[in-house]
């Protein structure tokens, strides 16, 4: 693969360690091959935010999840969290929708959580996580709309948590289905940099993922 497109790929990762069991000493390793490769991100557990805002100084952004992994959680909790991370020095949080109220055709409640979580951010980046595999093709489309409407700037394929991950299939979707103002982040289970140059292609901004630095690393202790 070509330098510039894995350099093109690196950028638009968040670096992520997610993990319940994750070390503070995990984290740091993290946000130094965050630092060494130029990631967009470090995606880390909100326990660490603080701590990871100090080490990394302004070199690196920090996001955080909230809600996570399962998205339901109350809104109160969702938008407190949110206020603590920023109080605490990041810069992106991805938050998880309630799949649950999807299901029982809440949009309203899902939105109005939203605009909630992203009044707490302000002007920091909001990327909501809608859980693709949990969701029906119709259901994915109203997420789209809803996201469109909330203010946040992103919309994010998965967790990593559930039955499954970003797919090629969903990735095209969000981006069809999603107004231009919104980004797509594809997330969980990409294991390789050819699965992520098709997520850009297909209209990903934003790749989380562990996986990409650890095979940039691997390929330069080889070479």
């Amino acid at each position: 693969m070509d330098q510039a497109v894995i350099d093109r790929i690196v950028r638009i990762c968040d670096h992520t360690l997610l993990k319940p069991e994750a070390t503070w000493e995990q984290i740091r390793s993290l946000c130094d091959d965050g630092v060494r490769f130029g990631t967009a991100s470090v995606c880390i557990p909100p326990c660490y935010a603080k701590q990871a805002v100090t080490y990394l100084d302004g070199k690196l952004p920090v996001c955080v999840v909230i809600g996570f992994p399962n998205g339901n959680s109350t809104t109160a909790s969702k938008v407190f969290e949110a206020k603590d991370a920023i109080a605490n020095g990041v810069s992106e949080v991805d938050m998880v929708i309630n799949v649950g109220w999807v299901k029982d055709g809440l949009y309203d409640q899902v939105l109005d959580e939203i605009r909630q979580v992203k009044a707490a951010v302000g002007d920091h980046t909001l990327k909501v996580i809608i859980e693709t595999c949990l969701l029906t093709q119709e259901e994915k489309i109203r997420m789209c709309e809803v996201v469109g409407e909330s203010g946040a700037q992103f919309i994010k394929t998965s967790t990593g948590f559930n039955k499954g991950g970003a797919t090629f299939e969903d990735v095209a979707l969000l981006r069809k289905y999603s107004p231009a103002h919104v980004k797509v982040k594809a997330s969980g289970g990409i294991s390789s940099l050819e699965d992520a140059e098709k997520f850009m292609e297909l209209g990903a901004e934003r790749l989380g993922t562990s996986r990409i630095i650890k095979i940039l690393k691997e390929r330069n202790a080889q070479s």
